[in-house]
């Protein structure tokens, strides 16, 4: 009978272990793409300011 209870009231129920294992790991997969994808931006950010920074210094004085 004690068994039974325990079992009932008091033991982890295995399926919502179980769903919290998947949801953290699930977190921790999403974090790695949000870091990988903010180094992606940084590094086309920083690409894209190289280029217009070339881009003002090729051109040509302006006649005045």
């Amino acid at each position: 009978m004690a068994k039974a209870l325990l079992g009932h009231v008091g033991g982890p129920d295995p399926r919502m272990v179980s769903e919290m294992r998947r949801l953290q790991q699930r977190i921790r997969d999403l974090e790695a793409e949000l870091i990988r994808l903010q180094a992606q931006n940084d590094a086309l950010a920083a690409q894209t300011r190289d280029e217009a920074i070339d881009r003002l210094q090729e051109r040509e004085p302006a006649l005045t």
